[in-house]
Parts: C-alpha cells; sequence; structure tokens
C-alpha cells in the first residue's frame, strides 16, 4: 500500500502523484486540506520522516510568517499546535509505502520509496526529465 498526503493545488503533489501511478501503482490519496490532521496522525508521520515541525512546516505560501512561526524560539509544539489548526502549514507530499515515509522534495525523491520505476522517458509538469528513455533515473550534477 502506497499513502500520498496530497495537494491537488501544488506542483511538486502533481508530479508525485503521477509518479507513483506511472510506476504501476494505484495509492490511497488523502487531500490533507480537506481532511485535515489528526494530532496522532501528525505525529507518527514526524516520527516515520525523522523530521521536526520546523523541518515540516511551509513556510512560503501559508500563513506561518503571519503567524509568527518563522521567528527563532518558537517551539516545535507550537508550530505543531498551528499545523493541526491549519494544514496548509504541512509541507508535501508526504509519500508512505513498506519502504519509509518521506517528504518527496523534489519530486523525484518518491522514487526511492518505490520497488520500481515508471518507464521511460518521463518528465515533471515542467518538462525536465526524471527518467529517461532506457527507464533509468536522470540526476542532474552542478557543476
Amino acid at each position: 500500500m502506497i499513502v500520498i498526503h496530497h495537494n491537488p493545488e501544488c506542483g511538486t503533489s502533481r508530479n508525485v502523484l503521477r509518479f507513483i501511478r506511472e510506476s504501476g501503482y494505484t495509492p490511497v490519496v488523502i487531500e490533507y486540506l480537506k481532511e485535515g490532521w489528526t494530532r496522532p496522525q501528525l505525529l507518527a508521520l514526524l516520527a516515520a520522516t525523522g523530521l521536526t515541525p520546523r523541518q515540516l512546516l511551509r513556510e512560503t505560501k501559508s500563513p506561518a510568517k503571519a503567524l509568527g512561526l518563522l521567528e527563532d524560539g518558537v517551539s516545535d509544539q507550537h508550530i505543531l499546535e498551528h499545523m493541526l489548526k491549519h494544514p496548509i502549514l504541512v509541507n508535501r507530499p508526504i509519500v508512505a509505502t513498506k519502504n519509509g515515509v518521506k517528504l518527496c522534495r523534489p519530486s523525484e525523491t518518491v522514487f526511492d520509496l518505490l520497488d520500481r520505476l515508471p518507464k521511460g522517458p518521463l518528465t515533471k509538469e515542467d518538462g525536465e526529465l526524471v527518467i529517461d528513455k532506457n527507464g533509468k533515473r536522470v540526476t542532474l550534477i552542478d557543476t
């Protein structure tokens, strides 16, 4: 089973969902902006990813700054409380598989969680190649 905590308004989240489906899986899709979060659910995802609430905090296109959550000294507990009230504060997409749980940013990091890759070539919405015509992952090298 694969579960994706998805925001259909987010290009990265749409890419990840498409990559999972192109790999031959039918994931459980949780639109977390509609469903919201429970404390146990969010704590379990934080533990599984190894991230802190601050590391999982969506800083842009969210009320994080207006709520004062970007300031030094704000506790993880305080951030968590706001995440429960404002689901948009949680960065996305989060994918859970038998191979692990991960915040999949950039989108191609989802391949680390999958047992099989999609057939290539495969691109992101913006046209960036992520799987070549031979079905191999494309690695961008900084020069």
